[in-house]
């Protein structure tokens, strides 16, 4: 399996705050991409 560049892991990053997503979630998602710990794992978010 191929590894993200530095240019896809920007463009993930960017995507994901265009999205609304806030930097601690981006950093969870970051870490449960690479180390599949499921404390990082995104959960669903409750209707506002």
């Amino acid at each position: 399996m191929d590894q993200m560049n530095m240019q896809e892991a920007s463009r993930m990053i960017l995507g994901l705050r265009a999205a609304g997503w806030n930097e601690k979630d981006i950093n969870d998602f970051i870490l449960f991409v690479e180390t599949g710990d499921e404390q990082y794992k995104p959960k669903q978010k409750k209707a506002e």
